[in-house]
């Protein structure tokens, strides 16, 4: 399974590219640029604008304009991702489906290369579709971590595909630094740089979710995916509902079944609730930071690419670093100790004064040791909790969850901006996601959900004894 593993960890490089350079770091302080720019033409640089945009007939500030975007695309994922993971399930070629999703999300992200001008309304459309691209590929590819590695070996697996994935955006967004902080060499404008830039975050997922989509051809599940349903058996003899019907039909059923049976896994659901509390406080710094930066503390763009770059290199060691320390600890005390120090961040973060860059970026250090860390660990926790045969249906749940709480923290972040002119306050309240969210975790007991994701194995047998429910074809 070492060269399956080995693909498998690509997919965070690929997707890490634009998670980094254009998630994280380049849309939303562009689109605001490009919002401000239509609600108030004649308004100079640097100039507070006090009109309003409208959209869908209600009126939003230029300023909070990208955080709603976020927040809708996420409220959009969440409401996909459950059918998504019980389609993965079913599918026989799993990378194949990886595949589908990350190309089409891939195709938005380059098609970012047109926004411009006063059109806030293409960044809307694009964001929308690839973030929930993005996150229906995460779904297969999470769920892949079971398949591609044994119990005792996914901390360390997890936890070297995020890492992994830091090296890679650290990479693409230290080109574009280069790029935006020097658009004379291509000759074109600060704005073209970003859009340069947009687009070369594309372009890079695109291209590099070739590896995990050929490296894992060969993993094909034994059972075929109109076989089973919620554990009763589709009649084709009977004069079955036709093949499109049976691929919609299906995985709601399956879907139903497993939220019914969730309650005999106490544990995940136990889970699922503290990282959907401290998961919404993580998605809202990274979310929110670049628009902090550059609103609330007047950074640059070439700055907040510079942050982002020192935040990258350090995760990439603190994703090792945590895996190391999860070896000895166990990923859930980890992670505990890793809310924590997310606790410390919000309150630094807080005092910051405007324009102290050298605090700033000193601030970016502890967040690239935590950040990674927390995030690979959860991931790996959790695969130890759902039932085996299931693994990307549950999935679905986790990143559904996420989806579906986690715009909190963005929706707070844009409604004190619109309404108090800051984004200090917002920040005392992230210390609850975090605080909450530890409370929680301590009450899961990772023992007896392992125990009862094992007793759920009813599925073939697995020859490379992973717990898998996938056999690899010639």
């Amino acid at each position: 399974m070492r060269r399956e593993r080995r693909a498998w960890y690509v997919y965070d490089w690929a997707n890490s590219g634009y998670v980094t350079t254009t998630q994280t770091v380049l849309f939303a302080p562009y689109l605001t640029v490009v919002a401000r720019r239509a609600a108030c033409p004649s308004l100079p640089d640097g100039q507070v604008c006090r009109q309003t945009l409208s959209v869908l007939g209600l009126p939003v500030a230029p300023g909070s304009l990208a955080l709603y975007a976020i927040t809708v695309a996420t409220l959009l994922s969440a409401l996909v991702l459950p059918l998504v993971g019980a389609l993965a399930d079913r599918v026989r070629r799993p990378a194949r489906l990886l595949g589908a999703f990350a190309w089409t999300g891939a195709a938005a992200a380059s098609a970012m290369v047109a926004l411009g001008g006063d059109r806030w309304w293409l960044g809307i459309l694009l964001v929308l579709v690839a973030t929930v691209s993005l996150v229906c590929s995460l779904v297969v590819y999470d769920a892949l971590l079971c398949e591609v590695s044994p119990p005792e070996r996914r901390d360390a697996t997890s936890s070297r595909g995020w890492a992994l994935g830091y090296l890679g955006g650290f990479l693409l967004l230290a080109l574009n630094l280069a790029l935006v902080s020097n658009p004379q060499l291509l000759r074109v404008g600060e704005e073209g740089a970003v859009r340069l830039s947009l687009l070369s975050a594309g372009l890079w997922w695109a291209l590099f979710t070739l590896v995990p989509v050929l490296g894992l051809r060969r993993m094909v599940r034994a059972r075929a995916p109109d076989a089973v349903v919620a554990g009763t058996a589709l009649d084709a003899r009977a004069g079955a509902a036709p093949a499109v019907v049976a691929v919609v039909v299906a995985p709601v059923r399956q879907l139903v079944s497993t939220l019914r049976g969730l309650r005999r896994y106490p544990q995940v659901w136990r889970f699922l609730l503290a990282y959907l509390v401290f998961n919404d406080g993580i998605q809202t710094v990274i979310a929110a930071a670049s628009v902090y930066g550059q609103e609330e503390l007047g950074f640059s763009s070439a700055q907040l690419i510079t942050t982002v770059l020192l935040v990258q290199g350090v995760a990439f060691a603190g994703a090792l670093v945590f895996g190391a320390v999860a070896a000895r600890t166990g990923a859930q005390r980890a992670v505990l100790g890793g809310l924590v120090l997310w606790s410390v961040v919000v309150l630094l973060a807080f005092g910051v004064p405007r324009g102290a860059f050298g605090t700033w970026l000193a601030l970016a250090v502890l967040i690239g040791l935590v950040l990674g860390g927390t995030q690979a660990l959860a991931r790996s926790l959790y695969s130890q909790l759902v039932p085996v045969g299931a693994q990307a249906e549950y999935f679905s749940l986790y990143q559904a969850g996420e989806r579906g709480t986690s715009w909190v923290g963005t929706l707070l972040f844009g409604l004190v901006a619109q309404l108090s002119g800051s984004y200090r306050p917002a920040l005392v309240a992230l210390l609850a996601f975090f605080v909450v969210g530890a409370l929680l975790l301590r009450r899961v007991d990772v023992a007896a959900g392992t125990r009862d994701a094992r007793a759920a194995a009813d599925g073939p047998s697995d020859p490379d004894g992973t717990g898998s429910a996938v056999q690899h074809s010639a």
